[in-house]
């Protein structure tokens, strides 16, 4: 991937998670019940699967899981640094915030699991379409 893509998806996830931020002021969504964010949880999947879904499909190629790995990263590592810094550190919470921020932590690991699962059926469909 090019230094843009890189930068593009970086930035695309950095305005994600500022987003989801302002959306969960004032209390960052824990102003909401248990129940609440398990619903909220699971019905953000469906958009960020379609997301992603649509990301790996527009490659050309045939290599989306070696791609996949960079969307996974973009949208879990620096946004846990942003929830450790504003979490953890800025409210206070050190590491228990993966806890006590449990609806957050759950997305820490999804994009691990969609990005790369996405991209071998992508990749699954391309070669058997290509081999026809």
């Amino acid at each position: 991937m090019s230094r843009r893509g890189h930068v593009r998806l970086f930035l695309i996830a950095t305005a994600a998670w500022f987003g989801f931020w302002l959306l969960g002021l004032p209390a960052y969504y824990r102003q909401y019940s248990r129940a609440f964010m398990i619903w909220f949880d699971a019905l953000l999947l469906l958009p960020i699967a379609l997301a992603a879904w649509f990301m790996l499909k527009r490659r050309k190629d045939r290599g989306c899981l070696r791609f996949s790995i960079w969307p996974a990263f973009y949208f879990t590592v620096p946004l846990a640094i942003y929830d450790w810094l504003y979490c953890g550190i800025y409210l206070g919470n050190g590491l228990a915030f993966l806890t006590q921020f449990w609806y957050l932590t759950v997305y820490y690991l999804i994009p691990w699991i969609l990005f790369p699962g996405l991209a071998i059926i992508l990749d699954h469909r391309a070669q058997r379409s290509g081999n026809r």
